[in-house]
């Protein structure tokens, strides 16, 4: 087999990738939204072994590791492997106003949903006026 080699093809590439590292969030994409009553974080790790991933609460901080592994492969050798593989995490720093204790993750399609309810005393409430 025989691959050519593109040197400015090459360097390309190898910029795209110095760039992406240092704009990139540990691999790990997010959107975070409050619907009603409740915050949503909804994580990207495409490829990841759901059985991999692991989410703690230690105070207000949320840490979310997960592996993804390339599959061993016998009598296969790799030409290019531009995919990331390895440990992702990505932690993010909760407000006092959520209740972590009802907290609940869903691993679906290569999406990680964090759904976390909002308490009881961060809800918008009525104030009754009393008149004098």
């Amino acid at each position: 087999m025989l691959l050519r080699t593109d040197a400015y093809r090459d360097f390309d590439r190898l910029t795209a990738r110095v760039f992406d590292a240092a704009t990139r969030t540990s691999g790990a994409r997010l959107d975070a939204y409050r619907d009603g009553d409740t915050f949503f974080i909804d994580m990207d790790l495409p490829g990841v072994d759901p059985a991999t991933i692991d989410v703690t609460v230690d105070r207000r901080v949320l840490t979310v590791r997960a592996e993804r592994r390339r599959a061993e492969r016998e009598g296969v050798r790799y030409v290019v492997t531009e995919r990331s593989m390895g440990t992702v995490t990505r932690q993010v720093f909760l407000s006092e106003t959520l209740d972590t204790d009802r907290l609940e993750a869903r691993y679906d399609n290569g999406v990680l949903s964090l759904s976390i309810p909002v308490t009881e005393r961060a809800k918008p409430r009525k104030v009754e006026i009393v008149a004098a």
